[in-house]
């Protein structure tokens, strides 16, 4: 019996095993040799042959196999598109003097009824005299990216990598270095021109085409993050036409490659090698947020930058805010679009055009006007001196307008308007109408409604924050964006402006230093 026990067990297991093996045959498809070679390694994986980076195949392939093989993938061939860009992506390191004025901005307390006085000393002077930090100042470092355009030693970066710099030391995929100069600079696309002398011709960069990025493209990000040179990330596109915040012409591209401090500057590629964007900004806190600015706008910019050390915009001479669905309705708008007039700016272009506070600029030059954002970007992409055609829309009915555009002036922060402005003072406001009060339950006297505040910016210092309604200027009533300008530019750089602010259910003082 305990043969017979042990031989009927030996056929169970032989059942088992055999039951076993036939699942397998019928959940493969009775692939069974493939599938067991692959687990065992006898067996290279299939993979298709080596094509040009950036070739449609791979997209196909990633999404469920090429000529309908399920399973098969084939990524793209990163190390040797790092090969070909690394020799053109340099590494940037700044130094800046940095006065102890400046270092004790960093050190205020910011709440109601703790802004110091004029006069009033920082408890924080003591604590800079203690470790011995000299009026004059102290170096302050930082780490950027940029990479090669020119073989004569043009590199392309960002205007903050470099701003304000004491000295720029480029080091080169070789560890060589050399020193480099700002050959122009635009702080309102955040775009640096700087230009290093070597005595031969440097790898070139290749530009290609950003407007044809589609979202879900394969993008890969070059630069220095956290210092660590030359470090490479992959991702794709996640959206294109982003805006942040960082200024009227807002147009960035959206990746989540991996973008960190010390990448600013560096190039975004294609799968064929080829820059498509600018590494610029990061969300704090955000994984897998990062926006780079498009190569179009730089290559767009790059002739006065390289000419005249700066970008000459045209100028229409008006504030303009964003058309809300309630607006729509109150100026007869099937839905919200276009760019609504607040202000027409006195002395400017459109003074005498015939342009008015309440019209809706609907198009220019014959593209239509989407988003109140399209404006600035299509009236700064317009050659100052140019004769131009609006169409817009007064009472419900189109007219045409033609204008002569001007220069937009050095000291103008944007060409947006109210809601979207962004002053001197790292303000954005907005005036408070009876219909604004009424759809976001604002209380009904008037004034300005901060809806921004630019993070450095004096505002930010002082303690300014997004809601907050401003009554007064150095004791005048400002119900105007027009009536604030006026009280702000009779405060001279360097002096301190009085502000009335009522936020939530009471008010404060606070005052503001004017740079």
């Amino acid at each position: 019996m305990n043969d017979s026990g042990k031989v009927g067990r030996g056929k169970v297991l032989t059942y088992l095993l055999a039951g076993l093996v036939i699942g397998l045959v019928v959940s493969v498809g009775f692939d069974l040799t493939s599938t067991i070679e692959g687990w065992w390694g006898t067996q290279e994986p299939k993979v298709e042959a080596e094509k040009e980076p950036g070739a449609s195949s791979s997209g196909a392939a990633l999404s469920g196999g090429a000529e309908g093989q399920s399973g098969t993938i084939c990524l793209p061939n990163f190390g040797k598109l790092a090969a070909q860009i690394d020799p053109c992506v340099v590494n940037i390191s700044t130094t800046q003097t940095v006065k102890r004025q400046e270092l004790l901005k960093g050190f205020r307390f910011h709440g109601p009824g703790e802004q110091f006085g004029q006069g009033e000393r920082n408890p924080f002077e003591d604590f800079f005299d203690w470790f011995g930090v000299p009026q004059e100042g102290m170096k302050r470092r930082s780490l950027g990216s940029g990479f090669v355009i020119d073989k004569d030693g043009y590199i392309l970066t960002n205007n903050h990598v470099v701003q304000e710099a004491d000295s720029i030391t480029v080091v080169f995929w070789d560890e060589r270095e050399a020193e480099a100069k700002v050959i122009g600079k635009d702080p309102k696309t955040d775009l640096a021109l700087i230009k290093v002398e070597v005595g031969h011709e440097l790898p070139v960069a290749a530009l290609g085409d950003s407007d044809v990025l589609e979202v879900g493209d394969w993008v890969l990000a070059i630069g220095n993050p956290f210092g660590l040179k030359f470090t490479l990330t992959a991702g794709i596109v996640s959206a294109k036409g982003r805006e942040i915040g960082a200024g009227p012409y807002d147009d960035f591209i959206q990746t989540d490659a991996s973008i960190n401090p010390g990448n600013s500057g560096g190039p975004l590629i294609n799968l064929k090698g080829q820059v498509v964007g600018i590494n610029s900004a990061i969300i704090a806190g955000g994984t897998g947020i990062g926006f780079t600015i498009p190569i179009n706008m730089a290559k767009n910019l790059l002739p006065q930058l390289k000419e005249k050390g700066r970008v000459s915009r045209g100028w229409l001479g008006v504030y303009i805010q964003r058309v809300t669905p309630d607006l729509a309705k109150t100026f007869g708008l099937d839905k919200p679009k276009g760019a609504l007039v607040s202000e027409v700016t006195k002395g400017g272009p459109a003074v005498d055009s015939g342009l008015e506070h309440g019209d809706v600029i609907i198009e220019f030059e014959g593209k239509a006007v989407e988003n109140f954002n399209d404006l600035p970007r299509m009236v700064a992409a317009t050659p100052p001196g140019s004769k131009v055609e609006l169409k817009v829309l007064r009472k419900g009915k189109e007219r045409t307008m033609r204008i002569v555009l001007g220069e937009l002036p050095a000291e103008e922060a944007t060409e947006a308007g109210p809601g979207e402005t962004k002053d001197e003072l790292g303000l954005e406001l907005q005036e408070i109408t009876p219909d604004l009060a009424r759809t976001h339950q604002l209380p009904a006297e008037s004034g300005l409604i901060v809806t921004g505040v630019a993070p450095g910016g004096a505002a930010a210092e002082a303690g300014l924050q997004r809601g907050d309604i401003i009554r007064e200027v150095n004791h005048e009533l400002v119900r105007t964006l027009a009536a604030f300008r006026e009280e702000v530019s009779r405060t001279g750089k360097g002096e301190t402006m009085l502000l009335l602010v009522k936020r939530q259910e009471g008010s404060l003082y606070i005052t503001v230093g004017k740079k």
